[in-house]
């Protein structure tokens, strides 16, 4: 994610980082080629009689420019939902460690224990949205005698889900936990699995296929026979003007690409290590350790991961 301190709005118009111009820079050079061919090629192909105009033109750039709205919000959706079951990840993980310090007889290490358990599970869904590797984290973290349980599971998350409810089953064996505060703590639980479920499902199930690929297709096609439409009216001046609204066009495209699958670490995405040492520093405040950890800062392109 993007971290900017304020600006001034004319120097926020030359932004590089965090715009999508990086990624369409190419494509845009594709339209002025296309431009250029346009203005040479004029003086010959419109002797045979072809003049296109701009008003098929217009029809059209409203059409995208709807189905590029819908796009965006279904993906910009996407990323709310995903950012709102972290945040409710952050929420819940801090009132179920508040409600195991409210139970009276536990000894320290069982409350860091548990502690280390909901770590774990932040840390391993993080892992587990990015494709990357988990192990140094679990090794961090889990408590060492859940590390057979965990560590070599091929569903670690899950698995982590699962150790927490067996710890809590151990202490309701041990009489330290009744019923009613079972009954509170595990629903805290279901939230846990509810927020793996909501995750996994933003990041196995994309827009339909079909859809996005007729959008590209027409937003391509397009910005490829645009400057031909234009050359006749605005001469040398098409570059230009064309390269504007296919900017617009393909910026909003790419856009909505990148906000689809919010769990990465493109510029546009969700920062989750910056989300998970948040709730770690929380945590472990509400344990007393020390020294806490950091909090991560923007890297020198403003990108917070």
């Amino acid at each position: 994610m993007i971290v900017r301190p304020h600006q001034h709005w004319f120097l926020r118009l030359f932004d590089w980082h965090g715009s999508v111009l990086s990624n369409i820079v190419f494509r845009l050079s594709l339209n002025l080629l296309m431009s250029l061919i346009a203005i040479f090629g004029y003086p010959w192909y419109s002797t045979f009689g072809i003049h296109l105009t701009t008003a098929p033109f217009s029809l059209v750039g409203v059409s995208i420019a709807i189905f590029l709205g819908f796009r965006n919000n279904a993906s910009y959706a996407r990323f709310i939902e995903a950012r709102t079951l972290w945040g409710s990840l952050h929420i819940t993980q801090r009132s179920l460690l508040r409600q195991i310090k409210g139970i009276r007889g536990l000894s320290e290490e069982q409350v860091r224990e548990f502690t280390g358990l909901l770590l774990a599970f932040c840390w391993c869904l993080k892992h587990r949205l990015r494709k990357t590797d988990v192990q140094s984290d679990l090794q961090r973290l889990l408590p060492a005698s859940w590390h057979s349980k965990v560590l070599h599971h091929p569903m670690p998350t899950s698995q982590i889900l699962l150790c927490l409810s067996e710890w809590l089953a151990q202490r309701r064996d041990e009489g330290l936990v009744s019923d009613i505060v079972w009954q509170s703590i595990d629903e805290n639980l279901n939230q846990l699995s509810a927020i793996l479920g909501g995750c996994d499902r933003i990041a196995s199930t994309p827009i339909p296929f079909a859809y996005s690929l007729i959008l590209h297709r027409t937003v391509y096609l397009f910005c490829t026979l645009l400057p031909f439409a234009l050359v006749a009216d605005l001469h040398l001046m098409t570059p230009l003007v064309s390269m504007f609204i296919s900017y617009t066009f393909l910026s909003l495209e790419a856009l909505a690409e990148e906000l689809e699958h919010p769990f990465g670490t493109a510029p546009n995405h969700l920062p989750l290590d910056a989300l998970c040492v948040n709730i770690e520093r929380n945590l472990k405040a509400m344990n007393g350790d020390t020294p806490l950890p950091e909090p991560l800062q923007p890297d020198a392109n403003f990108n917070l991961t």
